[in-house]
Order: structure tokens, then sequence, then C-alpha cells
């Protein structure tokens, strides 16, 4: 029985784990669940999931992301057929929406795109997790100028919402869009603010590509440093960027 009770927390610890990860939460958080299986599930219940529990549609699209990450573990196509039929069937916006995350997670970014556009012209159009994932499917589609109108819209809508994600996110679409001062600017901001291990990366990755060999091997040292308190789920994580930069380099 206590076998099974120490399953049982590190299980609710992967789940609120994965939880944080989808929803661009502070890496703290995993480093808090997986040292404190049991305290720490019970603090992020409290302190992330309980109040998005209360946000109502957004919660339902929280449960139903962690779930397809198992699922699509096993079957890699099952989310997408699932969420086409269901669409098909009963063609509600928030079925539309999870179309539209299938899509855009199966790589088919121009279809994901035309989704989303349509989710935005019905009743999830203020809804600032379909704006931040219309964005990211712009990018992914080479169109900057749209995905940055909506990244800009969300931060003028609220200061709190994802901010590093955002952060990252803009960063990125002034990148793509050739605008480096303005990516430096959003990159510089993302690494002093949260520290992350994926802020680092991509701003290592951007200045290495831009020349500026001075910041990426001061970040690519700074990796290197914490590379060594990586667990397994952190290198699985962010090894391929740290790989990715030792190429530049």
């Amino acid at each position: 029985m206590p076998f099974l009770g120490l399953g049982l927390h590190v299980f609710v610890a992967i789940f609120f784990a994965i939880h944080a990860i989808r929803s661009g939460r502070e890496l703290y958080w995993l480093l808090i669940l997986f040292m404190f299986p049991l305290l720490g599930s019970v603090v992020y219940f409290f302190a992330i999931f309980l109040p998005e529990l209360r946000s109502g549609s957004h919660m339902q699209r929280g449960l139903r992301t962690v779930t397809n990450v198992a699922v699509n573990a096993i079957d890699p196509g099952r989310e997408l057929r699932a969420a086409k039929a269901a669409f098909e069937f009963t063609p509600t916006a928030q079925n539309q929406w999870r179309y539209a995350d299938a899509l855009l997670a199966a790589d088919q970014v121009g279809e994901a795109v035309e989704q989303f556009e349509q989710c935005l012209r019905g009743p999830f159009a203020n809804d600032l997790e379909i704006q931040f994932a219309a964005a990211n499917a712009h990018l992914r589609f080479q169109q900057s100028e749209q995905a940055l109108k909506l990244l800009l819209a969300i931060r003028q809508s609220s200061a709190t919402f994802r901010t590093e994600a955002v952060t990252l996110l803009l960063a990125q679409i002034y990148a793509q869009s050739g605008n480096n001062d303005a990516a430096r600017e959003e990159y510089e901001q993302a690494v002093s603010r949260f520290g992350s291990v994926q802020a680092r990366a991509e701003y290592a990755l951007f200045a290495a590509q831009h020349g500026d060999l001075v910041n990426a091997r001061q970040l690519y040292q700074e990796l290197n440093e914490l590379k060594k308190h990586w667990n397994k789920h952190s290198r699985d994580q962010y090894l391929p960027l740290l790989q990715k930069l030792e190429a530049l380099m």
C-alpha cells in the first residue's frame, strides 16, 4: 500500500508538471513538483490549478491537453482523428478550437491557421489562450505580421498573461520579420526577468545566428552550468536546443 500511495503522488506531480509546461508556467514549478511530489502538488493545485478551474473553458482545455499528451505518445494520429470527427459531428466553437490545436500539433499548420482564424471570429474572439495559439500558428506559417498583431493585442489586454511565453514568442516574431533590435530586446527581457533555460537557449541561438558571439558564449556557459542539475525530463526537453547551439558555436 505505501508503494501505491507513493506512485499516486508521483503520478499527480507528473500530471501537474505537464500542465505547467503546456501552460507556459515558470520552470521552478517543475523543481517544486519533483522534489516534493505531495506538498508540491498541493501547492500547485491551490496556486495555479484551482484558479484556472474556476475559469471554465480554460480548465477544460487544459485537462484535454494533458490527456492528449499521453494518448499521442501511444497513437500520434489519434487526437487529430478524434478532434476532426467531433468537429464534423458537432461543429461547436469548442470542438473547432480542439481541432485547430490538433492540426497544429500534427504540423498541418496551414489548416490550423484557417481553423484558428474562424475561432477568432466566434465566441472565443477575446480569449487570450486562443489568441496566443493563433499567433503561434501564424508564426509557424511564416505570417509574422498577423502573429505580431495578435501578440501585441494580448500584451495590451493583460500584462500578466503567460508573460514569459508571450515575450519569447514576440522575440521569435520580431526575428522572423527582420526586426533584430526588437527581438534582442525581448530576449534580454525574458532572460533578465525569468532566467529560464528556455529563455537562455532561445536567446543564445538568436545571438549565435546573428553574429553576437559574446552573448552566445556567455549564455552557452550558463546553460552548461545549469545542465549539471537537469533531471531526465529537463535533458529530454532542452538537450536538442543545446546541441543546436553547439553546432552553431
